[in-house]
């Protein structure tokens, strides 16, 4: 059975991922490292991790397995969890994949490079969160789900 498992920190569509997982009765996961209030729902469990670099990803990394869903905005996280055989996407919907995730992880090195030999670089910040993205993410994993659960049915 598959799980969606969110990177909950910093995750503007938990409330949205919630309602996809009661609509397809399958767990949802919210790992944090706290200051995150419980759900009701008996298919969400909320998992409080120490504090630490990266000890939520790690948890997720380690959980994660083929035919779970790993919500993250953490690139590094995306390739591990693509390595272990999970899917991986953006709070905005973006699906990270095999084909793209290189790509990703130079680009985000690369821009961290960038940043570290020029401090004074002025940058134009995140872009305001829109509706469409809760609107990609709802629609992805709803999508990701059925294409899952036709395989298994047929």
């Amino acid at each position: 059975m598959s799980i969606i498992y969110i990177d909950a920190d910093a995750c503007p569509v938990k409330t949205e991922a919630e309602e996809i997982a009661t609509r397809h009765q399958i767990r949802l996961v919210l790992v944090s490292n706290g200051g995150i209030r419980p759900s009701p729902n008996p298919l969400v469990t909320l998992v409080i991790v120490p504090d630490g670099p990266d000890m939520a990803d790690k948890h997720i990394a380690d959980q994660a397995v083929p035919g779970d869903i790993v919500i993250t905005g953490d690139i590094p996280l995306a390739a591990k969890v693509i390595a272990n055989g999970a899917a991986a996407m953006r709070h905005n919907g973006d699906v990270f994949t095999a084909a793209n995730i290189g790509g990703q992880l130079a680009t985000r090195d690369l821009m961290a490079d960038i940043r570290a030999a020029d401090p004074f670089l002025v940058q134009s910040g995140r872009k305001g969160e829109m509706p469409h993205f809760r609107q990609r993410i709802v629609h992805g994993s709803a999508m990701r789900l059925r294409r899952k659960y036709a395989k298994v049915n047929c």
